[in-house]
């Protein structure tokens, strides 16, 4: 079904935009919860008339979004984590964390607008998002994750797998014990009787 969206749904589309949806996301969720309206012949010419009106405001709205593209292009993002060994984050890094590292840097964007490309980022490295400005801006935005070590966790891990080797090494020791202790008394057994 076709419906024209009153307002920005996330993952879905902005205001005044006409999205195919199933059946029932559209009229079980978006018409009644008040997001969206059926895109019917009559609505989709008065949408039409609302869009070349308001045309020439929206040259200045994308000329707007235009100039904070360039303004982010020049920006290099690196956003701090904690990593573990391996190169693992704790944790991962999504838009949220965009959001938040933009928003440091003097640029509030809503985090809805923001997509990490393939999703969650768990190991550190330079990976890719899309910045969705305006209906007609989206900008490619290039992160890096860089670590922060995790020195008491890393000291944790190294003491933790030194005392299972500990472990080990005391266990193989009292195998071998054992094993001299079985040996010594079974020839102890076997000595001839006089």
């Amino acid at each position: 079904m076709e419906i024209i969206l009153i307002k920005d749904v996330e993952n879905l589309g902005f205001t005044d935009d006409i999205v195919k949806v199933k059946n029932g996301y559209g009229r079980n969720y978006l018409i009644p919860q008040g997001f969206a309206r059926l895109a019917t012949p009559s609505a989709k010419k008065v949408l039409a008339e609302k869009i070349k009106q308001r045309a020439f405001k929206e040259k200045h709205v994308i000329d707007e979004a235009n100039k904070l593209a360039e303004q982010l292009k020049a920006l290099e993002v690196k956003i701090a984590a904690k990593v573990g060994a391996g190169d693992k984050l704790f944790g991962s890094i999504n838009n949220q964390n965009i959001a938040e590292k933009l928003a440091k840097e003097g640029f509030e964007i809503d985090k809805k607008y923001i997509s990490v490309v393939g999703g969650n980022v768990k190991r550190i490295g330079k990976y890719n998002a899309s910045i969705r400005l305006h209906r007609e801006v989206i900008l490619p935005l290039e992160f890096e994750i860089t670590p922060i070590r995790d020195e008491k966790a890393i000291a944790e891990a190294k003491a933790k797998a030194a005392a299972e080797a500990k472990k080990a090494e005391a266990a193989a020791a009292a195998a071998e014990k054992a094993a001299e202790e079985t040996t010594e008394s079974t020839e102890t057994n076997e000595l001839p009787e006089a």
